[in-house]
């Protein structure tokens, strides 16, 4: 038998496990869940809780050592070694920690996306295994164990193979309610997704992008004609270009489930079997292309490539009408620009935004009162990029 691996998310530090050095909010206004507020707290270190991990590790396994390797804005990957009595056999288990009840919301909603994605390809997502709890009351922390790989995250994956894989796991998927939304709560980064199911494609998607654009009112300086212009993408431009569309053979087009935020960052090629593989995942069951609206920003650079837009769609052809295919993914490229500017406020793609917000009013359904659309400061013209989540790490 093969050596078992597993992989958990959660913050993993060898120290003190006493829950009072913990507190759970901070007078200077920041997370108080962040690695680096948790970090920086007395006795800053992240429990380790044997008995709730082991539980979920393969029955009768002897716990041998825990090794944080890699930390995030809220979470920390650690790996876990134990001892299969059974087989003899060493399992390196990765796990992944978040605090409080955004750490509950994220790492349970990875856990539920990751067991969709497996269920229909199993060698396309790290094998999950449990979203746990600690048993300490304060602060609350949460774990996430699934099936350790090891990853190459450097290398561009080839267009032709990965515009496949990535088809297929949209084509086999499909919703247990065959509507758009998802089972949990799920998230993008710091945000979390607006889940309910929906009959209606635009009404769905237009739930999603108000969502991002108050929460990015919140955090960034007021702006009165992005207000405006966002009200008309929700009010028009949205049933516009989402309200009718169907597949070439003329039939409704179908919730399938997507990564949830899925840029180079997120995949990686496995290096036992060299087949590309996702992690991360936020899901939501939603159109196909919603996805490809990513690959539009800033953030993305690898698959911003027209040659990995072209392998996926000669796979997974563009919604009818085709002809809007582009529009449409500007429309999708608001909803993670917006988001990565409520993680990183007074970001660019901000900007980015609204003027993508120009170009689709402009050309469907124009107003009065706002700027002009500016090619000039269009990523997607000029090729501007940026280091991703940079303020992150």
């Amino acid at each position: 038998m093969a050596n078992s691996e597993f992989s958990i998310a959660l913050p993993v530090f060898k120290g003190d496990n006493d829950a009072a050095s913990f507190v759970q909010s901070e007078e200077d206004g920041s997370d108080p869940y962040s690695i680096k507020s948790m970090l920086s707290r007395p006795k800053g270190v992240f429990p380790f809780d044997e008995a709730a991990v082991m539980k979920v590790l393969p029955q009768g396994s002897k716990f041998l050592s825990v090794e944080s390797f890699a930390k995030r804005a809220h979470t920390i990957t650690g790996k876990v070694m134990a001892l299969d009595p059974m087989e003899g056999e060493k399992h390196i288990s990765s796990r992944l920690v978040a605090f409080g009840e955004y750490g509950r919301t994220m790492l349970n909603g990875e856990a539920e996306s990751s067991k969709i994605i497996y269920e229909l390809m199993p060698d396309f997502i790290p094998q999950p295994f449990r979203f746990g709890e600690y048993s300490i009351a304060s602060p609350a922390t949460y774990f996430y164990i699934s099936k350790s790989v090891d990853m190459d995250i450097t290398t561009a994956p080839d267009p032709v193979d990965w515009g496949q894989r990535l088809a297929n796991l949209h084509k086999k998927s499909q919703s247990s309610t065959g509507k758009f939304g998802f089972p949990v709560i799920t998230c993008d980064g710091r945000t979390a997704h607006i889940v309910e199911w929906e009959d209606s494609w635009a009404q769905f998607y237009r739930k999603l992008f108000l969502n991002v654009c108050k929460l990015d009112k919140e955090v960034n300086e007021t702006w009165p004609q992005l207000d405006r212009a966002v009200g008309h993408v929700a009010n028009v431009i949205i049933p516009r270009l989402l309200g009718n569309l169907c597949t070439k053979e003329g039939k409704p087009i179908k919730p399938c489930i997507i990564h949830g935020d899925l840029w180079e960052g997120n995949m990686g090629i496995n290096l036992e079997t060299g087949k590309y593989i996702l992690f991360d995942a936020g899901s939501l069951f939603a159109h196909n292309e919603m996805k490809l609206g990513h690959w539009r920003c800033e953030f993305t650079t690898v698959f911003r490539q027209k040659v990995y837009w072209d392998a996926y769609l000669e796979n997974y052809p563009a919604a009818e009408p085709a002809e809007e295919f582009d529009d449409r993914n500007r429309l999708y490229s608001l909803k993670g620009a917006i988001n990565y500017s409520v993680g990183h406020p007074r970001s660019q793609l901000r900007k980015t935004a609204y003027n993508n917000m120009l170009y689709l009013i402009e050309k469907y359904a124009p107003i009065d009162g706002l700027s002009r659309y500016d090619p000039e400061i269009d990523p997607e013209i000029t090729g501007a990029c940026l280091v991703p989540h940079e303020s992150e790490t």
